[in-house]
């Protein structure tokens, strides 16, 4: 079996237009996987510098030893067809540790051509700390980091106007961009005084004038190296590749434009449409982000209790179920898509890629790693939807309502009918407050007593119990649980 690097497989040539902080698995199998797709389908024609996001990267050192090549293996349902790829990905020119090659780091900023900066840094990488300066080397937060890089190109060329960088985080934060731009303006603040005689108003200008942050939105699970599988995909790609990273064949990309830039002029610049690709360029991100945590989210929520309190473990059986199928749609359809306001015709294509993904023929999704903290993902992905959906048709929802007693049930513990543990995982309190109220023997208390949680739980929603039949609707599932099981009870929620 060959080793890989460019000797013993093609790499192809291109300027560097990428600085990509992060060279995780996610970045690999989701950002460099579409800028290959890119090169190699439109005149994008850019390679990726990589800089390593701690100061000791395993993963960066394998990357250099395979001259940056490695191969991505996407695997799952697309558009009804089962999915088993392989892609060799070459768009990464080299990789620089900056907390050993500051300089190296900096110099980036003095190349021409760089137009991109990319990051992954994880929810904690866009923090402000105010203990970082100008002259670290270099500073150890990320914004610091970029305010440095940014600086130094702004000195490089004079403040050119055509000299400024796209900037698109993928950290899995809410307006990362957003966040990202305020974290930058508060460096160039805090370092007024380091910047050279008269730089700070004319750079900070600079930056908000000719510098395009966008906020973004990333959607592919990455399992990552495929550990167990490593030695037939070695065969199968027939070169001895040890960085592998393994990802989910659904792939979104969801880019809000800055408001100083237009859409067409992100779009010429990053021309991901023309590739192809599940990339939407937008004026605003938030209702991708709404339909996202509502439509994929969400009826994870509720259909990990409901499936798990009727004897199914794992994601796809429960998909493929003749009762839990049908709740699983009736959720995903008829319930949370009815409280969404984009089109229907791309709510419902969405819908339908969920399920796909759902069912993925290559993961065992265990329903009980989804259970962990239940309450909260139910008050940030269900209870909007719930409130909505009564809003609009004046009725509630009876499976998120169901799925909300699966939830109580499932905090109950004890043993499922067929022997197996339930074991709730939540913070102590809200598992104290469920304890203390199963304790009581009465549905009712029991209901009231989580509904009524709005300091605990439920946070600006309030006491639920305010919500027009729901305590009463909470309860009627909860008898029928107790009496016919959840199957049963499921099966007369999707009549």
């Amino acid at each position: 079996m060959k080793a890989l690097n460019k000797v013993t497989a093609p790499k192809a040539a291109a300027p560097e237009r990428i600085i990509q902080f992060g060279e995780g698995n996610f970045m690999r199998a989701f950002v460099d996987w579409i800028i290959q797709n890119m090169n190699d389908k439109t005149d994008f024609n850019s390679q990726v510098v990589v800089l390593q996001g701690i100061r000791q990267s395993f993963v960066q050192d394998m990357l250099a030893s395979q001259d940056f090549l490695y191969h991505v293996n996407l695997q799952g349902r697309l558009d009804g067809e089962v999915v088993n790829s392989y892609d060799r990905i070459d768009v990464i020119s080299r990789g620089i540790n900056p907390f050993e090659h500051f300089d190296s780091y900096l110099a980036l900023a003095e190349q021409p051509l760089m137009r991109f900066i990319i990051s992954n840094t994880t929810e904690a990488g866009i923090a402000f700390d105010p203990e970082c300066h100008l002259a670290d080397r270099p500073a150890e937060s990320y914004p610091g980091k970029l305010t440095q890089l940014l600086y130094h190109r702004f000195k490089t060329f004079n403040g050119a106007p055509d000299k400024g960088f796209i900037i698109m985080p993928c950290e899995l934060i809410f307006q990362n961009g957003h966040h990202l731009k305020e974290i930058v303006n508060k460096y160039i603040d805090l370092w007024k005084d380091e910047f050279e005689a008269g730089d700070y108003e004319a750079f900070k200008n600079w930056f908000n004038t000719y510098n395009y942050v966008c906020a973004t939105l990333v959607d592919r699970i990455v399992p990552g190296f495929p550990r167990n599988e490593i030695a037939a995909i070695q065969e199968k790609i027939c070169y001895r590749d040890n960085v592998v990273v393994q990802g989910e064949a659904f792939h979104l990309w969801v880019i809000e434009k800055p408001t100083n830039m237009t859409l067409d002029e992100l779009r010429a610049e990053f021309p991901a449409d023309k590739a192809g690709l599940n990339v939407i360029i937008t004026d605003d991100e938030a209702p991708y982000h709404e339909r996202k945590v509502t439509l994929l989210n969400g009826p994870h929520t509720v259909l990990s209790p409901v499936t798990y309190l009727s004897g199914v473990n794992i994601v796809r059986d429960a998909c493929n179920h003749p009762v839990l199928g049908k709740f699983i749609r009736k959720v995903q359809f008829d319930e949370l898509m009815q409280t969404l306001n984009l089109p229907m015709d791309e709510l419902q294509k969405y819908g339908e890629s969920v399920l796909e993904r759902f069912n993925n023929p290559y993961v065992d999704h265990q329903v009980t790693s989804i259970m962990l903290n239940s309450f909260p993902k139910y008050q940030t992905r269900d209870l909007p939807g719930l409130k909505t959906y009564l809003e609009r048709k004046g009725e509630l929802p009876k499976g998120l309502v169901l799925g909300l007693a699966a939830i109580i049930t499932y905090y109950k513990g004890g043993k499922r009918a067929d022997g197996a543990d339930i074991t709730p995982n939540d913070d102590a309190q809200i598992m104290q407050l469920l304890t203390d109220l199963w304790a009581t023997g009465d549905t009712r208390k029991v209901a009231e007593g989580v509904l009524a949680a709005d300091a605990l739980i439920w946070k600006d929603h309030g006491n639920l119990n305010n919500i027009p039949g729901l305590t009463d609707m909470v309860v009627e599932y909860l008898d029928k649980i107790q009496e016919k099981g959840m199957l049963e009870t499921v099966k007369e929620v999707i009549e």
